[in-house]
Parts: C-alpha cells; sequence; structure tokens
C-alpha cells in the first residue's frame, strides 16, 4: 500500500508499517538520520532490481521522528545505522486506545476527551485517526502497527491518518503525519503542510504549550473530515463549535 507522508522517517515507517515518499523541498534531508531514509528511498526507485522500499527501510535501523518536512537542504552529514524499535511493552493493555501517551504530553482529560472524538469520528465517518506521544527513543516503534491494525501488507482499509508527536529535544516540528491513501483526497499536501506550520513548530509549542499543539490540530482534522464539503486546503480557525466536531 503505497501512501504519501508529510514528515515521513525511518522509525515511523518501521512503527507503522507504511511506504512513504520523502517529501523535502529540494528532494534531500538534512540530518544523518534522514539522509538513510532517503538514500534508501532513492536506491529504490533508480533500480528496478532493487530490494523493494519495505524491505529496504526495514534493514536500515529506526531513526528519529525528525522529519523530511520542509526543511532548507543543507549538504548532508554522513550516514548513520540505527537501531530497529520494537516495544510492545511500552504500549497499554487495553486495546481500543486512539490515543497513547509514552509520554505524557496532554493531561488525563484532554486525551480522555480527544480519544472519545476519534472513537466518535471513526464511527461515523469511517476515518481512523490515532495519536502516538513519546520522546525518542523511548517509543514502541514497530509494535504500534499491529496495536492500531493499520498500514499493512495488502490492507484495504487506507482511511487512517497517524500523528507522532515528537519534540526531538526541541529542535524539530512537533507535529508528524503519516496519512493513508483513503484520505489524500479530502487532506491533500498543502493542508498538512500548512497544519504544521500553524501548530506544530517550536515557537507555538514554546508560547502555547504542546498541548494546545496537539489538541489544536486534532480539532482541526476532524472539523475538516466532517466538513458538509469533506475537503479542506487551509487550517480551520481555532475557536471550533462543538457542532463542528461532532460533539453537539
Amino acid at each position: 500500500m503505497r501512501t504519501f507522508s508529510i514528515a515521513c522517517t525511518t522509525f515511523l515507517l518501521l512503527a507503522s508499517g507504511l511506504d512513504c515518499d520523502a517529501f523535502a523541498p529540494n528532494g534531500q534531508p538534512r540530518t544523518a538520520t534522514e539522509q538513510s531514509t532517503w538514500l534508501a528511498a532513492t536506491s529504490q526507485n533508480n533500480s528496478k532490481n532493487a530490494p523493494s522500499r519495505r524491505s529496504l527501510l526495514s534493514s536500515i535501523a529506526g531513526g528519529t521522528l525528525a522529519g523530511l518536512s520542509y526543511w532548507v537542504a543543507s549538504p548532508p552529514e554522513a550516514s548513520a545505522r540505527l537501531e530497529a524499535v520494537n516495544r510492545p511493552d511500552l504500549l497499554p493493555s487495553d486495546k481500543n486506545l486512539n490515543v497513547i501517551q509514552v509520554e505524557k504530553f496532554l493531561t488525563s482529560g484532554q486525551a480522555k476527551r480527544l480519544d472519545t472524538l476519534l472513537a466518535n469520528l471513526e464511527k461515523e465517518t469511517g476515518f481512523r485517526v490515532r495519536v502516538l506521544c513519546q520522546r525518542y527513543p523511548n517509543t514502541p516503534g514497530l509494535a504500534i502497527r499491529d496495536y492500531w491494525d493499520l498500514g499493512k501488507e495488502g490492507q484495504k482499509d487506507d482511511k487512517y491518518i497517524v500523528l507522532v508527536v515528537d519534540e526531538f529535544g526541541g529542535k524539530g516540528n512537533v507535529l508528524n503525519f503519516n496519512v493513508g491513501d483513503g484520505v489524500k483526497f479530502a487532506l491533500p499536501n498543502v493542508f498538512w503542510t500548512r497544519l504544521q506550520a500553524k501548530y506544530g513548530t517550536t515557537f507555538y509549542v514554546r508560547d502555547n504549550g504542546i498541548d494546545l499543539s496537539i489538541v489544536n490540530a486534532i480539532e482541526a482534522v476532524v472539523t475538516c473530515l466532517r466538513s458538509e464539503d469533506g475537503f479542506c486546503t487551509s487550517v480551520p480557525d481555532e475557536g471550533l463549535s462543538l457542532k463542528s466536531l461532532g460533539m453537539s
């Protein structure tokens, strides 16, 4: 199954089992981890006899989520091999959670409210939106794919969005999305670019808190997926109504 990703790096690929494209302005990532991912993707594109992108990336170590998205490209650092991550022990025993906090960025009340919001969205629209809060390398990694049962080979249900929240030591955008093909017509690439720029920057997190970054981003996504048009290219304004969120 082919997907597009707004912030796609080795770890997210390994965590979700999803193929994705490097989505950078000049087609070339900046950090060592990004270089590893980019080289693997490029080698697959340039060789008909090369192994699949999935096998290439699975052989590369699981890296951070410091996304490929929209950084000005500079000469890449030397490629680094990192260890893959697979920590099912970090996942909750409850199999029905839409919001998982390995790193607690949300209050209990915020997490519960978002979980209910996303459960209602899935029930009424079929769109599956999931949130994972983490601080790499403390992450479930590959195990999250089985926990949420998404992004698997041959799986027909591609109406999903995974938001992985990680601060990267305060150096990267905290909002990292992996988006299934079944969503890209409702929410095209430009929407995710604008959503990251509005709520995911270090400046926004510094001034408003990472919890509001997560809450506002998810509410914007839900509002767009529930809109009468069923389509968004711009991020809705803050202060969304309960009706727009399906909670009236």
